[in-house]
Order: C-alpha cells, then sequence, then structure tokens
C-alpha cells in the first residue's frame, strides 16, 4: 500500500527433526504464530497483513457492477473468465470460481484481524487501542462483504478460524453477525482520529461512514442518520470541487476520500496469485481492448486492458442533460476516437463504452504483468457516498426530508455547476431522486447491485434492461444483442456458498435457496 507498505505474514510452526535429543535445544527458525506478539511492532505488522487483503476487494467491486444493471461482462469472448460471464448473466452456480475467491478472500482478511484481536492482551504499549481499532474496523469490513454476497455465514470473533473449526462452526444469522459490526465500528469510532498521521490508515470518519452504511443496509434509518450527520458537521471531509479531478492517480487521498484502498505498482504480480497483487487488477480488467494513441498527442492517456465490466447505454441514459458526471464516469470511445484518432479492438458485448474511473491510465512504472499492477486507488466510501446516505436515511426514516434535500443537492450542485437542477420533491418522489443520484454519482463504483438488493428494487431494475436492444460490434459488424436475464426473488439477491466450502465442512451447511 502507498504510505502503508503491506508485507506477507506467514507465520509456520517450525518442524525440527533430529535423530538426537539435542533437537529440543534448538532455536526455531521460523516465528511461532502462538508466540507472536511481544512488542508494538509485532501488533503493527500483524495489522498490515489485515491490511492486505483490502485489495483483494477489486473482484467485489467489479462484479458489483457487473452483476447489475450498470454493466455487461464484456472480456475477449463469451468463454473469457466463465465465472464473470455467468455472474453477468445470472447464472452462477456454486462452482463459481470468482465466487470461490471472494469467499477465500474476504475469510483470509477476517482471519488476519481476528488473529490480532485473539492476542489483543498479550502485550501493551502507548497506542494499542488505535491498533485494535484499525482491526476491528477491518474485521467489520471484510465481515460486512461476506454478509453482502452470502448472507449467513460461519462467524468467528476474536479468534481464528483455524482448520477443523468448520466441522464445527454453523452458519451464523447475518442480524448477529451485524450486531457484532456495529460494536467493532463504534469501538474503532471512539478510538481513531479524523485525520492519520499514516495515510491509508483507517480513521474516525472511515469507521463512522461503514457504521452508517451497515445501519442502512438493516433499515435503521434513525441510526444510519445519527451517526453520518455527525460526521457530515464534525468530520474533515468535503467534496473535490471538481469532480472530473477526482478519479485521477495524482489526485488520491484527498479531503472526499472517507476510506480509500491504497494500490501501487511497484511489485510485480502474476495471474497464478491475483490476491498478491499490490496493483489493482479491476483496472487492467476494466481497460480498453488494445488500445493505441500516437505519443504525445490528446489520446495518449491511457493504456490497453482487457474490457470487462463494460458501462451499458441504459446507464449512460440515466445522465441527466447538463449532468457534468458522465464524461469522467463513462468514456465514450467512439466519440473518442473521433476526437484523437486512438485505435482500440472490439470485445465481447462491445457497447462503446469504458468505466473511465478505473481504467489504466498513462504515467505508471508499468510493472510487470502491466495489466496487474495499475496504481489506481478505490475510493471505497466518499464523501459524496456518506451525503447520499444520509439523505436516504433521513427521508426513508421520515426524519426530515429538507435536511435530506440539502444533502442530496450539495452532490447535484457540484454535477451540474448550479443550483438549477435542485430537487424540491418530498416523500417517494424525493426517495426515487437520492436512488438516481446514488446510481450516477456512484456508477462503476461496485455500489449498485447491493443498493438495488437491498432497498427491494433489483427483480425490477435488472429485468428492466430485458425490453432494451444494446449495440455489440463484432469483426466490424453491427449486431443487435437482447439482454434477457431473470433475476429470481428469494435467490439472487445473496449469491452461492462454494461447494468445495460446504463440502469442506462435511456438509453441515445449507445452501443459498435456489442454489
Amino acid at each position: 500500500m502507498k504510505n502503508l507498505k503491506l508485507i506477507y505474514l506467514f507465520f509456520a510452526l517450525c518442524v525440527v527433526i533430529s535423530c538426537s535429543d539435542d533437537f529440543v535445544d534448538v532455536e526455531p527458525f521460523d516465528e511461532n504464530s502462538e508466540n507472536f506478539f511481544n512488542s508494538e511492532e509485532d501488533y503493527q505488522r500483524a495489522l498490515t497483513g489485515a491490511y492486505d487483503l483490502l485489495q483483494a476487494t477489486y473482484l467485489n467491486v467489479m462484479l458489483g457492477e457487473i452483476a447489475s444493471d450498470n454493466t455487461l461482462s464484456g472480456g475477449e469472448s463469451a468463454v473469457d473468465v466463465p465465472g464473470i460471464q455467468e455472474i453477468d448473466d445470472m447464472v452462477h452456480t456454486p462452482l463459481n470460481a470468482q465466487l470461490r475467491d471472494i469467499w477465500g478472500w474476504m475469510y483470509a482478511g477476517v482471519n488476519r484481524s481476528n488473529y490480532i484481536m485473539e492476542f489483543q492482551d498479550k502485550t501493551d504499549f502507548p497506542g494499542k487501542e488505535g491498533v485494535l481499532a484499525q482491526a476491528r474496523f477491518l474485521r467489520a469490513y471484510y465481515y460486512f462483504e461476506l454478509v453482502k454476497w452470502f448472507g449467513d455465514v460461519p462467524f468467528a470473533v476474536d479468534r481464528r478460524l483455524q482448520f477443523g473449526d468448520q466441522f464445527s462452526i454453523p452458519r451464523t444469522p447475518k442480524a448477529e453477525i451485524y450486531a457484532q459490526m456495529e460494536l467493532d465500528l463504534i469501538y474503532a469510532a471512539d478510538n481513531l482520529p479524523y485525520v492519520q498521521s499514516q495515510t491509508g490508515r483507517v480513521t474516525k470518519g472511515a469507521a463512522e461512514a461503514l457504521l452508517g452504511k451497515v445501519y442502512l443496509y438493516q433499515d435503521k434509518f434513525t441510526e444510519a442518520a445519527t451517526v453520518l450527520e455527525n460526521l457530515i458537521a464534525m468530520g474533515p471531509h468535503d467534496l473535490v470541487a471538481d469532480y472530473s479531478t477526482l478519479f485521477e492517480n495524482d489526485n488520491e487521498n484527498n479531503i472526499e476520500s472517507v476510506f480509500e484502498v491504497q494500490y501501487t505498482d511497484e511489485e510485480g504480480a502474476g495471474f497464478g496469485c491475483l490476491q498478491c497483487s499490490e496493483g489493482n487488477v479491476a483496472v487492467g480488467f476494466n481497460g480498453i481492448r488494445n488500445y493505441s494513441a500516437d505519443p504525445n498527442s490528446p489520446g495518449d492517456i491511457f493504456e490497453s486492458g482487457f474490457s470487462f465490466n463494460v458501462p451499458t447505454q441504459e446507464v449512460v441514459d440515466e445522465f441527466e442533460e447538463g449532468d457534468n458526471r458522465l464524461g469522467t464516469a463513462i468514456l465514450d470511445i467512439v466519440a473518442w476516437q473521433e476526437l484523437t484518432g486512438i485505435t482500440y479492438a472490439i470485445g465481447f458485448e462491445h457497447t462503446g463504452y469504458f468505466n473511465r474511473k478505473y481504467i489504466s491510465r498513462k504515467g505508471d512504472l508499468n510493472t510487470g504483468d502491466a495489466n496487474l499492477t495499475n496504481p489506481n486507488n478505490y475510493r471505497a466510501i466518499r464523501f459524496a457516498d456518506v451525503l447520499l446516505m444520509a439523505a436516504e436515511a433521513l427521508n426513508r426514516g421520515g426524519i426530515s426530508d429538507a435536511r435530506a434535500q440539502m444533502y442530496l443537492n450539495r452532490v447535484r450542485e457540484r454535477a451540474f455547476g448550479n443550483a438549477d437542477n435542485n430537487v424540491t420533491a418530498t416523500g417517494t418522489a424525493l426517495t426515487d431522486a437520492i436512488y438516481h443520484e446514488r446510481r450516477v454519482e456512484l456508477v462503476g463504483e461496485g455500489h449498485r447491485f447491493f443498493d438495488l438488493v437491498r432497498t427491494g428494487r433489483a427483480k425490477t431494475e435488472i429485468e428492466n434492461n430485458n425490453g432494451m436492444d444494446f449495440i455489440v460490434n463484432m469483426a466490424g459488424e453491427t449486431v443487435r444483442v437482447h439482454d434477457s436475464r431473470t433475476f429470481e426473488v428469494g435467490k439472487h439477491e445473496v449469491f452461492p456458498i462454494p461447494l468445495i466450502e460446504i463440502q469442506l465442512a462435511g456438509n453441515q451447511w445449507e445452501q443459498n435457496p435456489g442454489y
């Protein structure tokens, strides 16, 4: 991580083989995990390891868009990364490789966080509460991802899940897991500053924002409004004045960033261990296929990628006339080609659009594999998101439509550059305006599918695309394709537990309904 360098921590038991009793006097070469945590440095090293799995959430972000009505899977062909194609088509099964990755990587994050908490009382040092607060935030963050994706999941607190535990630990109701998230985030908010001395570390504001989101996902509108309005009033965050600069690599960790996943291009990566990459893998996947521009020309600002996660015409049309965010959020590649003379190749399900927020940009080190090591940070929680969550809580909770309008219109005034498009609606019309604003403000950032699910709109919105044709340009020919995804209520709100995980647990975990 930038400014918070991540070191993989491998704690192994040392096995010493000897032909005599002298082996009992041999000092092990490797650290025993039970004998760790003897200094502040040990706690900080373990905390760095817990942060590390944040970088693997690139997949969560990509698929959170592809599962929704915002984007299509794309790629090279209909069989390019089959697991991604399945989720796009809503035909994913318990054998889906990408879902198993999310399961495994998020549990790795939980385990690393719980490792710190398991030994929280072993050694004291000044500032220890801040270390534990960061660990508890990270645990809540990883569990939040697991609950969003899989619903009820196996649950452990302040101890690691080790081999064999899967036979005795059941799937825990998500309400119980949410309750622990709340406790963790309240502790984190109470023990962290709004501004950290080291960029990239969790702050009080990050804890408050995630707590507000956890409340919102449970329809606890009063609690959500309280914590989010406190952050708005007391925190150091604000909207970046110029939206067009928000996602550039030279404008990371800015005043709008409440929590940002740090990436770097200083280390190489390969397809054999995508979660090991210190770079943002999604950026390469989202990139324009075979992109080429004349050196130093106006188009010489992007690099090639794999053309996944391509925005639909429908989400482009969602932007109102005069909304200045469109050109920053979504790249119209045909218009860009006409303007700059660049060339590119057509991928599968080509719509003519790319997620401009997170595509490969010129200027990084291009450390190999260059498609996997892009340094673009992920803006996990932005202040605009905080404002819109507060607006939603105030409106849907029947607390104050006036304050909800105020927060919503702060976001819209930046988008349009004036107050002429401010929303004055109340009640359900205001709710719809907030939903619209979340879509266009946060498009491409991984929130859409889960927003649809938690508000009960997933079937309607996702299947609304079924009557829309989108253009796919294959081998120079224009082809019209019909999207006919089916969202099954009672099934598709969550994803299947990976079959291998159920089998490894002795088949004691019941699969999610419909899978």
